[in-house]
């Protein structure tokens, strides 16, 4: 008895001491749901660290292709200076750079940086989900870092999920093994169980467990919109940003279950597979070399009746997503317009390829993207490109939570072109980063606005960890704005502040919303290309 009694004792001052940090220092112990864990303290920022911290069950052997389960418990205290292992992935866009120095199976880990000086101060949260396709991406990317946007009172996570035939390859097998009679979506699953791991556990990091606001860039903002529309996750969220993404036809919507699963068999067979049972026998590895030298980019998203029960549209159109503050947007210039026009932009060349795409509407779609010029032309074909790869599906999202919900719905277009390169040898990524530039290949013509990628750095106030760029003055400015405003609406539902522009909310029949522009001069003006995306919303059905 004395020695049980002994026990509690040193357990409670133990505790005590991790709990209650001196008010004035950071802390780098906290124990959570699993266990202590230690982290570091920044003495630069102020911040304290928590890197690597398990959120769920290794995703390997028997746990491979399932839905993740709680992490487990463990003993004594557990390290977490350093970022977790990134998801299992090839080199796709070549421009990615990434702290954490090893990639594995076993990758469902988050980082917190967090301001608090002890558990008590009810801080905001900010959830971030990295961009790459499903296929790509890491947490500990520098332009994610949350350092910038702690510094203004917020507790920051950034969360690995599992991505390509590890996060999202569907299987009749998979669906009937599954309690849920589902396969496929594991990222999507990965992504809701961080969520729920957040609530439960983020107030030891001095963060309030009600004020959870989620985002993310292309398939992170793809997810947001996902976690906002889904049973699993939406009852976590307190608000939404949505950078550049939504699922909704044509961007990475998701598809049937019986549909996922037939690519899925297809795979294995063309592979030479004809079991599970035989794919389940494979090593890491010999599933990933098989995955890369199929050519597949990923697998899709499936309407499983478990995270996803409907679509997007079904789900928003009846009021039963996440009914909170949503702010959104995309860039300028989101992808070149020779992704529309596969050549040179001349009105001939460009006449034909808005023919072939829209036959029976061609000449209503020369109207909103008008061909005056070879310049009218390069700026029209770039907002077609744009529009079909990302920008009409984010303003969709945009249009129907604005019309099925009585939350504040806020939206932004970022047109700041980032500046030259300070390496010459290198060019702009696909993903936001750079790559050595080919010696055979034909100069580019400067961008017309601002690329697919660029403005996370802006955002997330990370300017200063991507050295590649030669920033000037004028940058600085843009971020120092645009991390104001996605931080006061992490902290108050509302990007409003008394030295930023005003930014006024969209109402749900305004024909002409307010559009946040952000550039050197930022500001507020009505839209005027929404009938574009009209057109669009007819093409695709949706």
């Amino acid at each position: 008895m004395k020695s049980l009694l002994l026990l509690i004792a040193i357990s409670t001052i133990f505790n005590t001491e991790i709990m209650a940090q001196n008010e004035h220092s950071a802390i780098s112990q906290v124990r959570i749901r699993s266990g202590v864990i230690e982290g570091f303290q920044n003495s630069e920022n102020g911040l304290s660290c928590f890197f690597g911290i398990p959120y769920a069950k290794p995703p390997v052997d028997d746990l491979r292709w399932k839905a993740p389960l709680p992490a487990d418990n463990w003993a004594g205290i557990l390290k977490t200076k350093k970022f977790g292992p990134q998801p299992l992935q090839a080199n796709v866009f070549g421009d990615m750079r990434f702290r954490s120095d090893t990639m594995s199976e076993d990758c469902l880990y988050l980082n917190v940086w967090t301001p608090a000086k002890n558990s008590k101060e009810s801080l905001p949260v900010l959830v971030y989900f990295y961009g790459g396709g499903f296929v790509a991406g890491d947490g500990s990317e520098p332009r994610y870092d949350g350092a910038s946007m702690a510094k203004k009172g917020i507790v920051v996570v950034t969360v690995n999920y599992r991505l390509n035939i590890f996060g999202f390859f569907a299987h009749p097998e998979l669906s009937s093994e599954a309690p849920y009679k589902a396969s496929g979506n594991y990222g999507l699953l990965d992504q809701s169980a961080a969520l729920k791991w957040v609530q439960m556990n983020v107030v030891s990091f001095g963060g309030n467990p009600s004020r959870i606001t989620i985002a993310g860039e292309s398939a992170g903002s793809i997810s947001v919109s996902s976690l906002m529309a889904s049973p699993l996750s939406k009852n976590y969220i307190a608000g939404a940003i949505g950078e550049s993404g939504a699922a909704i036809n044509p961007t990475m919507a998701p598809v049937p279950l019986d549909e996922g699963e037939k690519e899925g068999l297809e795979f294995a067979a063309k592979s030479g597979f004809s079991s599970l049972a035989e794919l389940r026998k494979l090593s890491t590895i010999e599933i990933f070399e098989i995955y890369k030298n199929s050519g597949r980019f990923g697998f899709p998203t499936v309407i499983d009746g478990y995270f996803y029960p409907k679509t997007l549209p079904e789900i928003f159109n009846v009021g039963e997503q996440a009914q909170v503050p949503l702010l959104l947007g995309w860039n300028s210039a989101e992808i070149p317009g020779f992704a529309f026009t596969q050549g040179p932009y001349t009105e001939e060349n460009y006449i034909n390829k808005v023919k072939e795409a829209y036959p029976k509407d061609f000449e209503e779609v020369l109207k909103l993207y008008p061909h005056g010029s070879d310049k009218e032309i390069e700026v029209s074909a770039t907002a077609l490109a744009s529009d079909r790869f990302i920008s009409y599906s984010t303003w969709k999202w945009f249009d129907l939570h604005r019309k099925n919900s009585s939350q504040l719905v806020y939206r932004y277009l970022f047109s700041k072109i980032r500046p030259p390169l300070v390496d010459k040898s290198l060019e702009a990524g696909l993903a936001g980063g750079t790559v050595k530039k080919e010696s055979y290949a034909p100069e580019m013509p400067g961008p017309v606005g601002a690329s697919h990628a660029s403005e996370i750095e802006y955002c997330l106030g990370n300017l200063y960890l991507a050295n590649e760029y030669a920033w000037a003055k004028e940058d600085f400015l843009v971020s120092d704005t645009m991390l104001e405003f996605f931080a006061n609406f992490v902290k108050t539902g509302n990007p409003n502040g008394a030295t930023l522009p005003q930014w006024p909310a969209a109402e749900a029949n305004d024909l002409t919303p307010p559009v946040m522009i952000i550039d050197l001069e930022s500001k507020a003006v009505d839209a005027s290309d929404d009938v574009r995306y009209l057109f669009l919303d007819k093409a695709y059905g949706n």
